[in-house]
């Protein structure tokens, strides 16, 4: 599983502000027990120095977690854009842990954060704002189209946390902005 997760984790665009692998953690058994490794990186390491770490700790009832940042559009209070560092983690659960979690959450899991980036839905639709919002997206697509093709995966899920279809909720935002 680690070494699909850095296949994964090598199709990223890390930050130019914070590139790299940022934190790890080992959480074994499931999320409720407490973690056995954390560390933290400033600066950043390489996916591979970071998965080197964790390895030494490999076992089917433990999830890792690999954190990083990578650069968006967002609209700063002052009401203009900037390219800010937005957290990523990367999620790899083995086959054992938590009762199998990762037959409903894939072995190798990859947490965006908030779908605003992508959606800017309290952003008023000016030509500026929609090229940030197609920006940012085409960032997601360029990024899940790179893990299609080099990391092996055999599918791939775009959800959210919302009670509403990501895709449908992007899509009709695009529709938009088009």
């Amino acid at each position: 599983m680690l070494p699909h997760a850095l296949a994964v984790m090598r199709q990223f665009p890390f930050s130019v502000a914070h590139p790299g692998i940022t934190y790890l953690a080992l959480h074994p058994v499931s999320w409720n027990e407490p973690t056995i490794l954390e560390r933290r990186f400033r600066p950043g390491v390489s996916p591979e120095e970071a998965v080197l770490i964790a390895s030494d700790l490999l076992h089917e009832d433990y999830a890792y977690v690999f954190q990083a940042f990578w650069d968006l559009w967002v609209m700063a209070e002052n009401g203009e854009w900037t390219l800010q560092p937005s957290p990523v983690q990367f999620l790899v659960h083995g086959i054992d842990f938590d009762d199998g979690v990762y037959q409903q959450e894939g072995h190798i899991q990859v947490d965006l954060g908030l779908d605003s980036p992508f959606l800017q839905e309290e952003v008023p639709l000016t030509v500026e704002a929609a090229a940030r919002a197609r920006a940012n997206v085409q960032k997601l697509v360029e990024f899940s189209s790179k893990i299609e093709k080099n990391s092996g995966a055999s599918a791939r899920l775009l959800w959210s946390e919302s009670d509403e279809n990501f895709a449908q909720k992007l899509i009709a935002r695009l529709q938009r902005v088009q």
